[in-house]
């Protein structure tokens, strides 16, 4: 891109926005070089779902990732970001049948090939919308990296994990009890059951004893399993059932004849201390029926209607029959009493429907050895480290105590299980391809769990199960990856255990784990509650840059975030003062061209401290963006930008820049040039969009920003007595734009001013200065000196090594003066207070750091020396 000499008066976020990205994307500067001089970092995308559009929880996830990946390939890494999406099994399947019954039309008029064919036709439709959302966002992607986690290579990978897993006896099928939703007819994992607390009622039956010698007492929150029972368990300790054991009862309006059995699962102290069994719909009864040898009957079928097995209540809904059967047993005489009960209801994640515990052939993951690998790893150095290192605690918890998991899902859009029947002999056949004679075998119908495939996503994408794959040998493992707090247990843990099995290796260095977008009353965003904003309607009303900062810097790593539009404008503000700011600079350049820049020539105190800011500031960016504490590098980058740059050094550099000495003007120009081109590189990976147009109106090198590299700190440039001096010119010059502002006085008037320096070393500083007190303090006769009494009737100020003092002539009210000392005493007075108490207590002394009491006892000094100086003049001017 060509430079041009001057910036338009006002920035446009939308149209500079729209110009940058795709030069950057045809310019490739976003993929990985493969480059082995350089050392590779990698982070892959959390791929997101094919069902709709990116919500603000995606835009922040993906900023942080793009602020990391940018500054690693402008400091000199070959960085590869790696995108892609993930097929989302349930999600999706239920957003195309919803799509297809306002067509009046189901998957099942269709038929699995045709339902396919419109599955892929929406995933096109919602990639392009997804990739739309990554540009405005600004996000530096490696496109020809691009996965989908149903592509060919996946499918690959996806086959090769199970037949392994399979054949090492990790994957087996069985009949247990899963969690089984019955809107969309599948089954669910432990982690896609939400449990919300449910008003519902606890009733109490009696079992009458088969020889008619009396009854058992059980009770039951879902009475409409009682259809499926076969058997009443006690605990074999309990004196109260003993000579029950092994008699039989008759289960009322069903009237088949069920053994009482003895089992140590049941709570003697909790209800009656008997329990109705039924094997087919509770995953406990599950076990106990399998100790007992009992009979598993399902009693509804698997749209949670009641089947045949349910008498007289077949094809009524399970609520339904609830409510029936309860008002039979009522009449029977054997339901005697219904207690309200709140109590703990599994829903669907997806759907939201009451999952229902169900007795059904499923394919499960053995996860007992896998857990220990990764409970291993946590161990060693080598270990996947959390931050912040909390997380950890909960990974843990849950790998612990992990149990098997179902992966098989009763869908038609994903992985299709790599497993075929033989029609004939029913025997099983489990591998990478279908059988040779595939006309004799059908291929088991489910598909594998969306969870299944994102946890091979790190590797999967980069080439295996080819370990010679160029990617794959280079790029793996990634360095980080960073996700939300919500999915450790969904997909940070079974990428770990996969990584482990298959690779040998962590999938990832470290995860950085951040909170959800909340909105400003710290409420979820929902349909609901009507309170979601969607990114991009925040980028077209105040573009990327000001979304990126706000998200990026807006909390610390592991919280929630509050979203405030208002927070958002300030962010927009911050980058038209940046925008203002180039301009200027840019005014006066006057042709500088990118090698004529040269800082080494004699500089002005503010050449010299706002070098040294800015390598101050290049250290704390670099040293914050390496510790994911991105708020911090916000502060540091702000302060910076907005307080230093803005609106100092620019006030200061007016004056070599509007002068005669043509030297004085060159250096000025180029230490603008520099710091100015320096500090879009430190911001570029925050907000990308506006430090690109800028860059490139101004001198420098190279096709692009982007690639640009990292700013390094330089300690030649660091001048620490600069530093000092520029904050007695600040105090200074702040105290006396304060008294002006008391007193009404405009900075046109001129005024008089003498300023007492405690020693010759703070007149000199005050001497190198007296160019830049005589331009931003307007003092009509400037007196300077150690030795110097007060005049009478004046304003005064008492700073750290320094008195001013204003002469009234007429501007002041004088008991005013006398007023506004005295508050300023009383203000000391706390402070002094405040440094004694911490200095006199002995805990703090022992403990702290040397350096800290140290600063504290320089504290104490320098207020009791401001507070004899103002008790002075009060005492002055009351005389």
């Amino acid at each position: 891109m060509n430079n041009e000499t001057s910036m338009p008066p006002k920035y446009d976020p939308q149209a500079t926005e729209a110009k940058w990205y795709p030069y950057w994307v045809n310019g490739k500067f976003f993929e990985a070089t493969g480059d082995e001089n350089k050392e590779p970092y990698t982070i892959v995308i959390p791929p997101p779902n094919v069902t709709g559009r990116l919500h603000l929880g995606h835009a922040w996830d993906t900023t942080l990732q793009d602020i990391l990946i940018r500054t690693k390939r402008m400091q000199g890494y070959d960085a590869l970001w790696l995108p892609g999406m993930d097929h989302a099994g349930i999600a999706t399947q239920a957003k195309v049948e919803g799509k297809m019954r306002e067509e009046g039309i189901s998957r099942h008029d269709l038929g699995r090939e045709k339902f396919l064919e419109k599955s892929w036709e929406w995933k096109e439709e919602y990639a392009d919308f997804i990739r739309q959302q990554w540009s405005k966002l600004g996000l530096s992607l490696d496109y020809s990296r691009e996965r989908f986690t149903l592509d060919e290579g996946l499918s690959d990978a996806v086959n090769e994990v199970f037949v392994r897993l399979y054949e090492e006896g990790l994957i087996y099928r069985g009949e247990y009890i899963i969690n089984w939703d019955p809107q969309t007819k599948t089954a669910l994992s432990d982690i896609e059951v939400i449990y919300k607390d449910v008003q519902g009622g606890f009733y109490h039956m009696k079992y009458p004893l088969a020889d008619g010698s009396g009854h058992i007492e059980v009770a039951t929150t879902r009475p409409e399993t009682m259809l499926g029972d076969t058997a009443v368990a006690v605990h074999p300790k309990d004196e109260r059932y003993q000579d029950l054991i092994g008699k039989k009862v008759k289960l009322p309006i069903v009237g088949r004849e069920i053994e009482i059995v003895a089992d140590d699962y049941v709570d003697m102290e909790f209800g009656s201390g008997a329990v109705k069994i039924t094997p087919a719909h509770d995953p406990n009864d599950f076990e106990i029926g399998n100790r007992h040898n009992l009979e598993r009957i399902l009693v509804m079928d698997e749209g949670g209607v009641m089947n045949d097995k349910a008498g007289k209540y077949e094809g009524m809904d399970r609520f339904e029959c609830r409510k029936q059967i309860v008002k039979d047993l009522q009449d029977e005489g054997v339901l005697f009493k219904i207690e309200d009960h709140m109590h703990s209801v599994g829903h669907s994640e997806r759907s939201g429907a009451v999952v229902e515990p169900y007795l059904s052939t499923q394919w499960f993951v053995k996860m007992g050895p896998l857990a220990e690998q990764a409970i291993e790893l946590q161990k060693g150095e080598g270990k996947v480290n959390f931050v912040p290192d909390r997380f950890e605690k909960t990974y843990m918890h849950w790998i612990e105590n992990i149990r098997d998991w179902c992966i098989s899902r009763q869908l038609w859009w994903g992985h299709r299980i790599p497993a075929w029947f033989h029609k004939e002999t029913g025997e099983l056949y489990v591998g990478r391809t279908a059988p040779e004679d595939i006309e004799n075998w059908e291929q088991d119908e489910d598909v594998l769990d969306t969870w299944f495939s994102s946890a091979l996503w790190p590797f999967s994408t980069m080439g295996w199960p080819n370990e010679d794959a160029v990617d794959f040998k280079r790029h793996y493992s990634t360095d980080v990856l960073v996700t939300g707090y919500d999915i450790i247990y969904f997909w940070v843990a079974r990428m770990i255990f996969q990584g482990l099995q298959f690779t040998g290796e962590r999938p990832f260095k470290d995860v950085l784990i951040h909170g959800l977008v909340r909105d400003a009353e710290g409420r979820k965003m929902s349909k609901s509650l009507g309170n979601g904003v969607d990114p991009m309607d925040v980028i077209d009303k105040y573009g990327a840059d000001a979304l990126r900062f706000f998200l990026s810097t807006g909390s610390s790593p592991g919280h929630d975030l509050r979203f405030y539009w208002e927070k958002v404008e300030a962010n927009w503000n911050f980058g038209n003062k940046i925008w203002n700011a180039s301009r200027f600079a840019l005014m006066n350049m006057d042709g500088l061209k990118y090698e004529e820049i040269d800082i080494t020539g004699k500089k002005s105190i503010a050449d010299e401290w706002i070098l040294t800011r800015l390598q101050e500031t290049i250290e704390h960016v670099t040293k914050y963006i390496d510790a994911y504490e991105f708020g911090e590098v916000g502060r540091a980058l702000y302060n910076f930008i907005w307080d230093d740059f803005c609106d100092w050094y620019i006030e200061m550099a007016k004056l070599p820049l509007n002068g005669d000495d043509e030297e004085a003007k060159h250096t000025t120009r180029s230490v603008l040039a520099y710091t100015l081109d320096q500090t879009l590189r430190l911001l570029h990976p925050f907000m990308p969009f506006i430090t690109e147009e800028i860059w490139q109106h101004l001198p420098h090198e190279g096709e692009s920003i982007t690639v640009a590299k990292w700013p390094v700190k330089e300690e030649s440039l660091v001048n620490d007595q600069a530093v000092k001096d520029m904050e007695l010119l600040q105090a200074i010059i702040r105290s006396v734009r304060n008294t002006r502002a008391e007193l009404n006085v405009p900075m046109s008037k001129e005024v008089e001013l003498q300023i007492k320096a405690d020693n010759a070393e703070i007149l000199d500083q005050l001497e190198r200065g007296q160019t830049y007190i005589e331009r931003f303090c307007r003092p009509s006769d400037l007196k300077m000196a150690v030795d110097m009494t007060a005049p009478e009737k004046s304003m005064s100020s008492v700073l750290s090594g320094v008195e001013l003092y204003m002469p009234l002539a007429g501007l002041l009210d004088l008991d005013a003066e006398i007023e506004r000392l005295e508050g300023e005493r009383k203000r000391l007075d706390q402070e002094v207070t405040r440094v004694q108490k911490k200095l006199g207590n002995q805990g703090f002394v022992a403990k702290a750091p040397e350096a800290v009491v140290e600063a504290e006892r320089e504290k104490e000094k320098d207020y009791l020396e401001q507070r004899d100086k103002v008790d002075a003049r009060i005492a002055e001017l009351k005389n």
